[in-house]
């Protein structure tokens, strides 16, 4: 995935990423905005992963049909959940994704020096999880409504 390993010190949010190209998000998330759960990847980073964390959810796609970028906000609501073998696990979510004109765009965020390193725009097709430091969730948290 990437040659980064990723520390509690310096981590600010696990960041799931969802294709809306691929699948109905923006219907889905119209019908009820609650995610209880998404699809990671078993390794080190599972392993990390604790109930109250922050969590970002990153609605990826072509760049034309829809305002791709962070969708919604949240918490890990518990311990990932394995799945059948050499399968998914499961990550419990407390999230809600925003109403479209909250959500923050890629455009902006690839625009802001403080994001140039994000694994999700160096690596977007990288397995769930990924993550962002410290610094690239506090510059996000400044687009977000307060």
């Amino acid at each position: 995935m990437d040659s980064r390993r990723v520390t509690l010190d310096d981590l600010g949010a696990w960041l799931i990423k969802g294709n809306a190209e691929r699948a109905d998000l923006a219907g889905r998330f119209a019908a009820d905005p609650t995610v209880t759960g998404w699809c990671v990847r078993q390794g080190y980073r599972v392993r990390l992963m604790r109930a109250g964390q922050p969590v970002v959810f990153w609605a990826s796609g072509s760049r034309g049909r829809l305002p791709y970028g962070v969708w919604g906000v949240g918490r890990v609501a518990g311990a990932p959940r394995p799945g059948e073998p050499d399968g998914p696990w499961t990550l419990p979510l407390d999230l809600t994704v925003l109403a479209e004109p909250l959500r923050v765009r890629r455009e902006l965020l690839r625009a802001d020096p403080r994001w140039a390193d994000a694994e999700v725009l160096r690596q977007p097709q990288a397995a769930n999880p990924s993550y962002l430091t410290v610094a690239q969730f506090d510059a996000l948290r400044e687009y977000l409504p307060h």
